[in-house]
């Protein structure tokens, strides 16, 4: 309590230090608040189980202030106790996150200290982020300084540990990571290439962690565990016009962790992707193989505690309930080999068959499968445990994702989306089902529209299938949400699992919800039945439990 005496007044001292100042160099104090609470009630049909506090309730306010060149803020955060599918080890109330950071941009110096979120490249080496919805934070706990010498060149140097969990407080975990990141244009290095059509924007990372090591048994073998584990990154990115491109390789030392059976082997991971438009079309080629890429702090933690490093899922982030929610894929950071394509198409407005408003297309195919690798034998086996023999498919289907959207607006009142994919999901490469092990075939129809009823108000509806013979069989959702712009609104959902083989688990998930908006403010009210599944973003997910009972949300920002 003292600690939090002590940080609370140096924030308000530092913010109400220029009063006495003229008006113009008066600080600025921004923020947003968050509350979500959840009640439980049991229910034996879906499996929904009443936590002791009979209620959840998760909440943070953050506070910046800014004066000049100079930034400071904290987050405060509760769980009371914390609802159910977050880290159940969260609870308390205190600070999670602090932080002061000065930034002279005309003589290209940003320093901050104590937390903050960062990412080298495409993320796959160091990237520090927050998933609020996953319950998942590994802000880093040190220093960050920034150096812009020339134009052309951007320096970046980290230094710190990792947030692991929440008592009354931050409690960081005992890894060090260090790093180092340079950005370097072309373009801007001499004015001869400085007007280029083409910019090329070549990028070098070093990350490393640093723990304590130990010693641990396998078979009959007694191996030491590296105390240091560095990677490196190195890639480009280009722009020629309407045409994007890049390609990154990245290369880790032997990791041996939790992740990969505490094995020796290096990990290494080559991306690329291609974009741009031949007349019509717009296209997006991306191809990636990740190998033993798992990077954390903690070398025996497990799940979404203290990564380093993120890397996405190759699928198309879906957002319609069926698709996105009963099989959604997270990415298998020991190793995969995918790639994904996109195309898009529009009919212009005015033509016979794009109608008044034009009609947009697209489809989008995106696969991963394993590795191709070969299984050592003997003691090679135990300490390196495979080799891969090349940067290509294995046999293992992780996930096909085949899917085709058609948009059309048929008159000022009348919209209208439509969706049509195909999912071939191995649920024991991500096992997002207990119920089923293999590979689930399933097709998904949507129909999405929306109509302006009155002036201000409007009728969105969704009307969604999913069809396979495997795991749950047969789901449908129907949604409809109503808005009188600008302030009210009310919805429903109805998941319904009309296949299921078992008759007395085909049960409806009826929620309801209604709410209040009034500029940055929003209040909504819910009640209803959620499944037990799978929630994920950007590749990385959590499980959640069933739940039956009332749920209040509120968030604002000043």
């Amino acid at each position: 309590m003292k600690k939090l005496v002590v940080v609370l007044g140096a924030f308000v001292l530092v913010c109400f230090s220029s009063f006495g100042q003229e008006e113009k160099d008066h600080g600025v104090v921004t923020g947003n608040v968050s509350m979500l609470f959840q009640s439980y009630q049991e229910d034996t049909l879906i499996g929904a189980v009443v936590p002791p506090a009979k209620t959840g309730f998760n909440a943070f306010a953050n506070l910046i202030y800014t004066q000049g060149n100079f930034s400071a803020g904290i987050r405060y955060e509760s769980y009371l106790n914390s609802v159910l599918g977050f880290p159940g080890r969260f609870k308390g109330t205190g600070i999670g996150y602090r932080f002061a950071r000065y930034e002279d941009r005309e003589r290209g110096v940003d320093v901050t200290v104590g937390n903050f979120y960062e990412q080298f490249g495409n993320g796959v080496l160091l990237r520090s982020y927050e998933a609020r919805d996953l319950g998942l934070d590994n802000a880093l706990d040190g220093m960050r300084l920034i150096l812009t010498p020339i134009d052309a060149l951007r320096m970046k140097i980290i230094y710190g540990r990792q947030r692991l969990d929440f008592d009354d407080g931050l409690i960081n975990g005992d890894g060090i990571v260090r790093g180092f990141n340079a950005d370097l244009s072309l373009n801007d290095l001499s004015d001869k290439f400085a007007n280029s059509k083409l910019r090329i924007t070549p990028e070098f990372s070093f990350v490393s962690r640093f723990q304590q090591g130990s010693n641990i048994v396998k078979d009959t073998l007694i191996l030491e565990l590296p105390e240091n584990v560095a990677g490196w990154d190195v890639g480009s990115q280009f722009q020629l016009g309407t045409w994007r491109g890049g390609v990154n390789y990245t290369k880790k030392i032997n990791d041996p962790s939790a992740d990969n059976g505490y094995i020796y082997k290096d990990g290494e991971a080559l991306m690329y992707y291609l974009s741009g438009n031949v007349k019509k079309v717009s296209f997006l080629f991306q191809r990636s193989t990740t190998d033993n890429m798992s990077f954390r702090s903690d070398r025996d933690l497990l799940l979404f505690d203290a990564p380093i490093n993120n890397i996405p899922a190759i699928t198309k982030p879906h957002t319609y309930n069926l698709a996105a929610t009963l099989y959604p894929y997270a990415t298998v950071i020991n190793g995969e080999s995918s790639m994904r394509g996109e195309l898009y198409y529009s009919l212009p407005r005015g033509s016979k068959l794009g109608g008044k408003y034009g009609t947009k297309f697209s489809l989008v195919y995106a696969a991963a499968y394993s590795l191709d690798t070969t299984h050592l034998a003997g003691v090679e086996g135990i300490v390196n445990g495979y080799e891969r023999n090349s940067w290509g498919f294995g046999d293992t289907l992780n996930v096909q994702d085949i899917s085709f959207e058609f948009e059309r607006k048929i008159s000022k009142n009348l919209k209208f989306k439509g969706m049509y994919m195909n999912l071939l999901f191995n649920t024991l490469a991500t096992p997002v089902t207990t119920d089923f092990k293999g590979i689930v075939d399933a097709d998904i129809f949507v129909l999405e529209t929306q109509i302006k009823t009155k002036k201000r108000q409007s009728l969105r509806t969704e009307f969604q299938v999913l069809t396979t013979d495997q795991d749950k069989g047969d789901w449908a959702t129907v949604i409809a949400e109503y808005t009188w712009s600008p302030h009210w609104f009310v919805g429903l959902i109805d998941q319904y699992n009309y296949g299921n083989p078992e008759e007395s688990k085909r049960i409806h998930y009826v929620y309801g919800s209604a709410g209040y908006i009034n500029g940055p403010h929003r209040l909504s009210i819910g009640y209803g039945k959620r499944r037990e599944g799978i929630f994920c973003v950007g590749g990385v997910c959590r499980a959640v439990p069933a739940s039956n009972g009332f749920e209040v949300s509120f968030t604002s920002s000043f």
